[in-house]
């Protein structure tokens, strides 16, 4: 297996090196329909490129993301849309959970729910959103957006723990220790890259184009899909010595391979 520190991408030019990609199954956790989508949603698309298995579980179902929009009416509507998004990259299972658009509570129950989805999906990777209150380029995180990045990191852990959440194993969900890498979306300080150059990025793009209505509602605020992506993507790219790139904090659960210390 390809480790953090043999991954590759240190050639001249370039200052991070490229998420390993010797996976089979990835979930992605997202606080919101369209949180995916602002980015990570071209990497997904160039790993379905690739044949692997993606699913999408979504905290909420952003019910309180459109001001001119009751949430009885919103949530359905972002959640249609986010249907449609991934469809875009490749990705037909999306599930939601029913935590409450914008007060998202850290604690067991959020963790528990997490923990459920892995166990079923029984990833290798998961990709979520960054838990700092500084995202890239020093944007203020949204609320929703760290406690289920940290709750998503932390779930990945407790997935393979039959003692967390025993109540699971009378679900018929076994423990899954199998996750080896948790990566942060919009992180401040990333450490790894993928290359999302042409096609995946084209579809990254169609995929938040996806998100119409929510756009709309946005007003003054919202990006334009294609100049914002372009331009992150292309601002990214060359720290990993590429055209465009989707960047990542990633942290790696467990050693792969013989301790530093039996080297």
């Amino acid at each position: 297996m390809t480790t953090l520190d043999d991954a590759g991408g240190f050639g001249a030019g370039t200052a991070l090196p490229r998420l390993p990609e010797d996976w089979d199954r990835c979930l992605a956790v997202a606080s919101h329909p369209d949180d995916i989508e602002y980015g990570t949603a071209s990497a997904v698309a160039r790993w379905t490129a690739q044949g692997k298995q993606i699913a999408y579980l979504l905290t909420t179902r952003g019910e309180a993301g459109i001001d001119g929009l009751h949430p009885d009416e919103a949530g359905p509507l972002r959640e249609a849309e986010e249907r449609a998004g991934a469809r875009v990259v490749g990705v037909d299972t999306v599930e939601f959970l029913d935590h409450r658009d914008g007060v998202i509570e850290y604690g067991p129950d959020l963790r528990r729910d997490i923990v459920r989805a892995i166990r079923r999906h029984r990833p290798e990777v998961v990709v979520t959103g960054a838990y700092t209150v500084r995202m890239v380029a020093g944007v203020v995180n949204q609320a929703d957006h760290r406690v289920v990045g940290l709750a998503a990191l932390d779930a990945a852990r407790d997935a393979g723990n039959r003692w967390i959440f025993p109540e699971l194993i009378d679900e018929g969900l076994e423990p899954w220790g199998g996750v080896r890498f948790v990566c942060f979306a919009g992180a401040e300080r990333p450490t790894h890259g993928v290359d999302v150059s042409g096609e995946p990025l084209e579809r990254g793009i169609a995929s938040l184009a996806a998100h119409a209505e929510y756009t709309k509602g946005l007003g003054a605020t919202a990006f334009e899909p294609r100049p914002f992506l372009t331009w992150a993507a292309r601002q990214a790219g060359p720290a990993l010595g590429v055209e465009s790139a989707v960047l990542f904090d990633v942290y790696q659960l467990a050693f792969e391979g013989p301790p530093p210390w039996e080297q």
